[in-house]
């Protein structure tokens, strides 16, 4: 090595005796500090030693240190940037990334592999179908732009999900193929017209120099194509090499540059045989299928695409309630929470909010699946998204921009498609091992040619190289449940967990919670009755005053009767049975007999609640609540289904069995705990797969027990986060399109696999034993992904 005076970064002097020194592209490198050693260690791990190569002077010291792609990565870690893309718990942050590059399951397991070695980092999960990563990490251990270097190291560019980000992607990269495509297109006609002619003998007759002068010209067309319109396949293939991992491109770049090798070779030394036109048809095959998978993996991923298009970009903000008249136009993911807005007829509501003065048909088939509008007034919640068709409305913002119901229904949706069921995981891992079976079957292929006909040994083998497609198998299941994901999210149907769509088929024992879940859940006073020296209004101020803690359906009957304000302290939720606290030293109790220990309860068809302060009885409460209209209709279809029905609840009115008998439901256990529902599901699940559908706080352990849980979204916080389903809007009849896709799903899946399978059991024998030439091989390889893709897409219909 040649001595360095200056440092190859900064270019100042080296210090004597200097020992700092870093290999960039090949060659030892010395460095005058540990600050300039460090920053281009990072530049070599980044992969962007090309900065070297193209500045036109030295980095000044410590200004100017690092390049400008490492610098615009930090300015991910400012917290007000990542408010629009990093949700936060606590010290837990998640971000779903775009992810420039993948393109087989190679790629995602190369990224994951990568990626979890790294402190602090939680969780990593990337969608080959999405091109898409969900990340999440300890904030206080590791920073955002950490963790895109270290991507980016790999040979892989990623930026946050967004809307306007990713369509300027999608657009850059149809253009590229495009340009690649229509290159590779021009140089095959011209080459292919060269080939019939020498094949068929048309220049028989022609001299040995002209025939040579063809195949020169047919050398420099090629060319070309093997340099730009397959520079995809090497790239992809170095990325895979560089990072000792296999991919799908690395036989293909072997094929494309052996093929393009041994018939440049024939055409110098002037003879031998030559497919040039094969090189050129490869390419132009292969980037024909990528850009057909392309369009139709964007086909499959557009729902959330279409979901956020759906938000306005501005809002009419009203600067003082007083004066509704003096408003102004501001960007709506500027808005705050309390700020009022004005929504206008016919405009779309651009965030969830409370509407504080007006009355108006709203329409929420873009979320719910229900394409009825629903009529709101005041106190009315409105959710982002929805479009107000007849009257202005004047709505306070409850939550920003990032935690509307639209965000939470993006952001499931990319969960459920990123979690990775068992038999996805199971193909992904036969996938990267088929690339280095593959490489070996192709060398035997090779050697046992060369012993039997040594002419035909190398374009069999090349055969053997392109007509295998681990792809298909890796796309078999996410394509499909990205599809089957979209349509359940176009019928108002979340699903949170992977397992869901595989789970499903194996039901045979629903579970139905009774209040709110069968029932509609508005209850009604419809009788009080009173026992001591307390007024009616009083006992009914009492209980409203109990139930304000509680998000049970039964405490909006109370509340809406409520006159006066009493004051309870050390108020209590005991869920499944009900509430106390205490009132002038004495302690007031509000909840079912059993709860509130009275020794002989009263007989009620309808629910029937007790007051009590000190075991004194105070007041009996008599509510009725109304059955939902498809509570019959999901129940009948379970008996169809031959699915056992089961009523589980904390109610011990007689109301319990009236409504199993009305439902022909098979079975009733009434007056149960939370804990006495988890027992009870616990000893079913010893010989069935069940499904447990409820709302309430009371089901949480039940919902996080079953097999499958669903719940509706206006069931509780705690029951949402629980269950593995949220069904937006009323409808229990979607837990049939929501049975019949997880079957459809699943019959995909299989397909999908059967074809994948089946198509590399075929072709590989045919193409060892010569019987599939080059071109069907490419077109094969190439065809048999996009069917794939294409199956599963009938799910969207």
């Amino acid at each position: 090595m040649v001595a360095q005076k200056n440092c190859f970064h900064c270019g100042e002097p080296n210090p004597e005796n200097s020992h700092y020194q870093v290999t960039i592209n090949g060659q030892l490198q010395k460095m005058c500090c540990p600050g300039c050693t460090a920053v281009a260690q990072t530049i070599v791990d980044s992969g962007l030693t090309s900065y070297y190569a193209h500045r036109s002077d030295h980095a000044e010291k410590i200004v100017a240190l690092v390049p400008d792609e490492l610098k615009q990565l930090d300015y991910y870690d400012l917290t007000k940037i990542q408010e629009d893309f990093v949700k936060q718990n606590q010290s837990i942050s998640e971000i779903t990334l775009m992810v420039e590059g993948i393109n087989c399951a190679a790629c995602a397991w190369l990224i994951e592999k990568q990626l979890r070695f790294i402190p602090g980092l939680l969780f990593v999960n990337v969608n080959t179908t999405l091109h898409r990563a969900v990340i999440k990490w300890d904030n206080q251990q590791l920073k955002l732009s950490a963790i895109l270097k270290e991507i980016q190291k790999v040979g892989y560019k990623a930026y946050p999900f967004q809307v306007n980000k990713q369509e300027a992607f999608y657009t850059q990269q149809v253009k590229s193929y495009l340009q690649r495509l229509g290159l590779a297109g021009l140089a095959t006609m011209q080459i292919m017209m060269f080939a019939i002619a020498l094949y068929s003998d048309f220049f028989s007759v022609m001299e040995a120099e002209f025939i040579h002068y063809f195949r020169w010209v047919s050398l420099i067309l090629a060319t070309p194509v093997l340099l730009y319109s397959a520079q995809p396949f090497y790239i992809n293939a170095w990325r895979n090499l560089r990072n000792k991992a296999l991919g799908m491109d690395i036989p293909i770049s072997i094929a494309l540059l052996g093929a393009y090798s041994a018939s440049a070779y024939a055409t110098i030394i002037g003879r031998g045989e030559v497919y040039f036109e094969s090189v050129s048809m490869f390419t132009f095959l292969l980037l024909l299928g990528r850009l057909l998978e392309l369009r139709a993996r964007r086909k499959a991923s557009e729902t959330t695409s279409n979901l956020l298009r759906l938000l306005p970009s501005m809002a009419t903000l009203i600067e003082d309630i007083n004066k509704p008249q003096q408003q102004s136009i501001i960007p709506a993911k500027t808005l705050q929470i309390g700020q009022i807005i004005l929504v206008k007829a016919g405009e779309t509501v651009p965030v969830d909010g409370t509407i504080i003065d007006g009355t108006s048909n709203i329409e929420e088939s873009m979320l719910t699946g229900e394409h009825l509008p629903v009529s709101k007034g005041e106190n009315d919640p409105v959710f982002a998204g929805t479009v107000n068709s007849s009257s202005p409305l004047t709505i306070r913002v409850d939550k920003l921009a990032q935690n509307s119901l639209i965000a939470d229904i993006i952001h499931l949706q990319d969960s459920a498609q990123l979690n990775k069921p068992r038999i996805e995981i199971l193909a992904d891992t036969v996938s990267r091992y088929f690339v280095a079976t593959l490489l070996i079957v192709a060398l035997l292929t090779y050697i046992g040619w060369s012993l039997i006909a040594p002419e035909q040994a190398f374009w069999i083998t090349l055969s053997v190289l392109v007509a295998t497609c681990p792809c298909a198998l890796s796309l078999a299941t996410p394509t499909a449940l990205t599809c089957a994901t979209a349509q359940l999210n176009k019928q108002g149907i979340l699903i949170k967990q992977h397992h869901v769509l595989e789970t499903l088929n194996k039901i045979d024992h629903m579970v139905f919670d009774k209040t709110g879940t069968l029932t509609k859940g508005d209850f009604s006073l419809l009788n009080t009755r009173v026992y001591g020296e307390y007024s009616k209004q009083q006992c009914i101020d009492l209980a409203s005053q109990l139930e304000n803690v509680s998000e049970h359906p039964i405490a909006r009957a109370f509340q809406k009767q409520q006159k006066n304000t009493i004051i309870l302290n050390n108020i209590v939720n005991i869920p499944g049975q009900g509430l106390q606290g205490d009132y002038r030293q004495q302690t007031l109790k509000l909840g079912h007999a059993l709860f509130c220990a009275i020794d002989t309860p009263l007989e009620s068809k309808e629910l029937l609640i007790y007051l009590t302060v000190d075991k004194k009885l105070l007041a009996t409460f008599e509510l009725g609540d109304q059955l939902r209209e498809s509570a019959a209709t999901i129940i009948d279809y379970c008996h169809t289904r031959k699915i056992k029905t089961t009523l589980l609840t904390g109610d011990i009115s007689l109301k319990s069995e009236d409504i199993a008998t009305l439902l022909k439901i098979d079975n009733v256990i009434k007056g149960v705990t939370p804990e006495g529902k988890l027992l009870y599901l616990q000893k079913l699940q010893r010989k069935d797969k069940v499904l447990m559908v409820g709302d309430g706080i009371n089901d949480a352990p039940v919902l996080a027990g079953a097999d499958v849980s669903v719940t509706l979204a206006s069931g509780s916080d705690i029951a949402k986060n629980s269950a593995d389903v949220i069904l937006l809007g009323e409808d229990l009849n979607k837990l049939q399109a929501l049975n019949k896709i997880a079957q459809k799903t699943t019959a995909i899946i299989k397909q999908n696999l059967a074809w994948a399978i089946g198509y590399n059991l075929i072709i590989v024998p045919l193409a060892i034993m010569g019987h599939v030439p080059p071109y069907i091989a490419v077109i094969g390889m190439s065809f048999s992904s996009l069917i794939v893709v294409s199956n599963s897409l009938r799910l969207l219909k």
